[in-house]
């Protein structure tokens, strides 16, 4: 036996993070031949995998960074041939449904600067971004049961949903069938660069993990770590909170970025955004808000019993854009973070591993390298 072989049980690459993005970027790599180990961390940890609206959605996005619009784009376009792949692979259907999505409006004026931006995103993407504005009146007479107080609507025929918590599934799943390794409950306390090459990560209550190469997928738990690697991008949490309700016997007649219907019935009430640091605890005032904003748009939900709420952390970079940077200091490390999470996840599956391994046919992703952080504080 040749005792200097290497150990072809060995992974390739470990993925440091087992939520959607980290699950996506690691099935990418697994299908592109790579071997592949998931560290995941406790059940107790921030997860925004867990506690999201379940959106595929477009309208808005990149309206002032024409990458993000473009990336964005590609992704919608992927999300079908990715959910058949991903049911394939998994025996999971995750009910993606691109049915088109609303916009709802109570306010002239935030109508007015929204249109706004769906036209400067129309700009960016050409024929591959079409919108349409609607009237109340236009609304109410498609849709019967709009309430008077809606001004109107935009709608855009490729924004959908899905079940997130049937993706986490069908992720975890497909992962395994392509020979990946997942360690559940491994809480990262720290990585450091060797200096014959390659990492070696710290696992509380576990030996030391020895790696080639290593992608940080953590998110809000990437903070502690990105510096360890070189990266000088910090991650922030932004609260949402959330109302469920109990299951309709009938179908919503729309779906919105707000307001949305899942698979099993119940609705899905959302939306909002606060600076609140690590506290995902739900609020009275805000849950309010969210009951009054549903009826506003559809007064017939006012009778409509609300069965669970709460509060979870979205993962913010500096300027809300996804983060793709390689290490200056430490090859072979390498970052990604977003909160567009599932929107993305098709690019992450399929065309980022192109990016990790240098290949040429990899996307380019020069935008939405972290040194355009630098780059804004030096101007």
């Amino acid at each position: 036996m040749d005792r200097n072989a290497p150990d072809i049980n060995l992974p390739d690459i470990t993925v440091i993070g087992g939520g959607v993005v980290g699950l996506s970027v690691a099935l990418g790599l697994l299908l592109d031949g790579r071997r592949v180990q998931v560290l995941d961390g406790a059940d107790g940890d921030a997860r925004a995998s867990q506690g999201n609206f379940g959106l595929v959605w477009g309208q808005g996005k990149g309206w002032d960074y024409p990458p993000y619009a473009r990336w964005t784009a590609d992704a919608l376009a992927a999300w079908p041939d990715f959910a058949q792949r991903l049911q394939d692979a998994s025996g999971i259907d995750v009910a993606l449904d691109q049915c088109g999505g609303f916009e709802f409006f109570t306010s002239e004026e935030e109508l007015r600067a929204f249109t706004g931006m769906l036209t400067q995103q129309q700009t960016h993407l050409g024929n591959r971004f079409a919108y349409d504005t609607l009237s109340g009146d236009d609304l109410r007479r498609d849709m019967p049961g709009i309430g008077p107080d809606v001004v109107g609507a935009t709608y855009s025929d490729a924004d959908g949903h899905v079940n997130p918590l049937r993706l986490l599934r069908a992720l975890r799943r497909a992962v395994l069938a392509a020979g990946g390794r997942i360690s559940a409950g491994a809480h990262v306390t720290g990585v450091a660069a060797q200096p014959g090459g390659g990492f070696e990560i710290a696992v509380s209550g576990a030996a030391p993990v020895r790696v080639d190469r290593v992608v940080l997928c953590a998110g809000l738990g990437t903070a502690p770590l990105a510096a360890d690697l070189g990266f000088a991008t910090r991650v922030a949490p932004q609260r949402g909170e959330l109302l469920i309700t109990e299951k309709l016997a009938d179908r919503l007649p729309f779906l919105s970025s707000t307001i949305r219907q899942a698979d099993e019935g119940g609705l899905q009430i959302g939306g909002t955004k606060a600076d609140a640091g690590h506290d995902d605890s739900e609020t009275l005032d805000v849950m309010a808000g969210l009951a009054a904003h549903a009826v506003a748009v559809l007064p017939a939900l006012a009778d409509l019993r609300v069965i669970r709420s709460w509060g979870a952390l979205r993962v913010m970079s500096p300027d809300g854009f996804p983060v793709y940077a390689r290490s200056a200091t430490c090859p072979g490390a390498f970052l990604v973070t977003c909160h567009s999470g599932i929107t993305l996840a098709p690019l992450h599956a399929a065309v980022l591993p192109g990016w990790i391994e240098g290949r040429s046919d990899a996307p380019e992703l020069e935008a939405f390298d972290e040194r355009r952080f630098a780059l804004s504080s030096a101007a």
